[in-house]
């Protein structure tokens, strides 16, 4: 077995950052086995795996290292592991992640966890924490697993220990992620438009029926809104004001946006709610993208009806690709957030599709799922630590 060395250089890119590195490890007994480079939108993630020839110098080449990122105002990653000296290391299609969320996180939900990756055949090579208030998050990164039966195994493992697990690719794949588009009613706040309307219009038990339904997966979603906005007809449009300054934020939505738009993701959300409802909440949170559906209005009421094309499950996906389109970041570089069926085709699309709360059916799509009432949760899926988290706004 001989060592390895992972070194991972983040932040604004410039000229000359990949040969200033290697000019600094051209100075010890090392050979390169893998390198991976990223640049979006003048973000650059750089990693550098390498082999040690003989008995290595760790210490030197993490001081240099981080030195040098210090220097050029990038931050330096180095992590040891070993390799079997044939010249490969760890193979990329075997390299994942594994994040575990837990509130509280117990030592019997680790061993399980644990457990089920060395018996998939997998190996851990290193555990760190991300987080430990509200929820407790580590993150394991492990070799030889094949993500797809680890994923059903560990997902089992979730429901019994009470916590969420997510298994995801390594390498570079989550930095290189750019764009998050998110589900509104019941994922960004923690309320139901529509239902927030009928209880105005006196219709909130048989429109509450009409939106469970739909959420299900048991009604065309369509159908269902137009059904649900007739009985809204004659409400005074100046209720919609009222609406909306009572829209309760999920826990964590300001932090998790806050946070994102400083690392240079760009945000959009996607609602089979109202424009006239939501848009100016998303000017509040800085959110550049929407698709919502847009009552209409005549005379200073709604007339039970809608204006233009219905925000449904197709139209969420395509809202995706067109935000991604416009941001200019590919599909695989995107996220999407949901909960109900009506977010199942936008959250297949994406590169990462995350079941916030989710029914039975979107959990089982989803590459990830989270129970926990705290929808920052994600950026530790994205394997962003709480150290790096903005401050609630």
């Amino acid at each position: 077995m001989t060592t390895t060395v992972l070194i991972t250089l983040t932040g604004p890119d410039r000229p000359g950052v990949t040969s200033r590195l290697f000019g600094v490890l051209a100075g010890y007994p090392v050979a390169v086995l893998d390198i991976e480079q990223v640049v979006i939108r003048g973000k650059l993630v750089l990693g550098v795996l390498l082999e040690c020839d003989g008995p290595p110098d760790l210490t030197g080449i993490h001081s240099s290292a981080t030195a040098l990122a210090r220097d050029l105002g990038l931050e330096a990653e180095i992590t040891t592991g070993s390799s079997s000296g044939s010249g490969g290391g760890p193979g990329r299609g075997g390299r994942l992640h594994v994040t575990v969320l837990g509130s509280p996180l117990a030592p019997a939900a680790i061993s399980a966890i644990a457990g089920r990756i060395a018996a998939s055949g997998a190996n851990i090579d290193r555990i760190g924490r991300l987080a430990r208030h509200p929820v407790t998050c580590i993150e394991m990164d492990i070799s030889g697993g094949d993500p797809v039966p680890l994923r059903q195994d560990l997902a089992r493992v979730a429901v019994t220990q009470g916590i969420d697990v997510a298994v995801q690719r390594g390498g570079l794949h989550r930095r290189a992620l750019r764009l998050i588009v998110m589900d509104v009613d019941s994922t960004l706040i923690r309320d139901e438009v529509i239902d927030l309307l009928a209880a105005r219009a006196g219709c909130a038990a048989e429109v509450a029926k009409v939106t469970t339904a739909a959420m299900r997966g048991e009604l065309d979603f369509a159908a269902s809104l137009r059904e649900r906005v007739s009985l809204l007809a004659g409400l005074e449009a100046a209720v919609l004001d009222e609406v909306r300054g009572e829209l309760r934020l999920t826990a964590g939505a300001r932090t998790l946006i806050g946070t994102l738009g400083r690392l240079g993701y760009k945000s959009g959300i996607v609602s089979g709610g109202f424009v006239q409802v939501i848009g100016p909440l998303a000017t509040e949170l800085g959110i550049g993208y929407v698709a919502a559906n847009v009552l209409e209005i005549s005379g200073g009421k709604l007339t039970g009806r809608l204006s233009g094309p219905v925000i449904d499950r197709a139209a969420k996906a395509d809202a995706l690709r067109r935000f991604a389109a416009d941001a200019g970041v590919p599909l695989s570089q995107t996220v999407a957030v949901g909960d109900g069926a009506n977010d199942l085709d936008m959250i297949a699309a994406a590169g990462l599709g995350i079941a916030f709360n989710a029914k039975p059916v979107v959990r089982d799509a989803a590459d990830t799922s989270l129970s926990i009432p705290h929808l920052d949760a994600i950026l530790y899926l994205l394997g962003i630590p709480s150290d790096e988290v903005a401050e609630d706004g």
